[in-house]
């Protein structure tokens, strides 16, 4: 019974995605679901990624978290619309939040619109929002197992960024077995080492951002 009530969730939210992914293509816009645990930095790449970028390209931010806005306010002091999505418990957003937040927003043509989920690595890999793009952040404070650990989170990545990179002589990471275990899975998603403190690895991310919204590189 819990198998086909299951079933039955993932079939409408696919339905919803679906008209939420053609919504964004027919404006061209660039829909990325940001996913990472707690702390790996989703909000502090993102407010990097938009200073990067400045006035290239128009900007919006769906914020998803179990409670507060403390990061929807953070993306509003910059100036960028922004929508907040409290789950009141719930582990991820899905496809008719994002409808619902997209409506408020009216996000304009040939823009970038980040959805930052849950902070989880499990969930939110399950539900698809009618994005266009998956990017994941992992963080070297986590360790370097986590795409043992998450095998669909890191399999069905468009873009994997290694965070915090500036804590590597700090830390116990192995780098060499964070690669081999994301590239047993996934051979083809691009991976951005970035350091949020030091500015290391953000040009080139926010390049390849703008690159990927013009259908440069994906």
């Amino acid at each position: 019974m819990e198998i086909k009530v299951m079933k039955n969730i993932l079939d409408a939210n696919n339905s919803l995605a679906e008209k939420n992914r053609s919504f964004f293509k027919d404006r061209k816009i660039t829909a990325i679901n940001v996913m990472a645990s707690p702390g790996a930095g989703k909000t502090s790449i993102i407010l990097k990624i938009i200073e990067a970028l400045g006035n290239d390209i128009g900007i919006s931010v769906i914020e998803g978290d179990i409670a507060s806005s403390i990061d929807a306010d953070k993306i509003d002091g910059l100036g960028i619309p922004v929508v907040q999505i409290n789950t009141g418990g719930g582990c991820h957003l899905d496809a008719n939040m994002i409808k619902a937040a997209v409506d408020d927003l009216r996000p304009g043509h040939d823009s970038i619109i980040f959805i930052e989920n849950v902070g989880n690595l499990v969930c939110p890999s399950s539900f698809d929002l009618g994005e266009g793009m998956r990017m994941v952040i992992a963080s070297v404070p986590e360790g370097h197992d986590k795409p043992y650990k998450y095998i669909s989170m890191f399999e069905g990545a468009d873009v994997v960024i290694l965070n915090k990179t500036d804590l590597i002589p700090y830390i116990d990471f192995d780098s060499e077995s964070f690669y081999k275990g994301l590239r047993s899975l996934n051979e083809k998603a691009p991976l951005f080492e970035v350091s949020c403190r030091t500015g290391e690895g953000v040009e080139e991310l926010a390049k390849w951002l703008k690159n990927a919204a013009s259908g440069k590189n994906i």
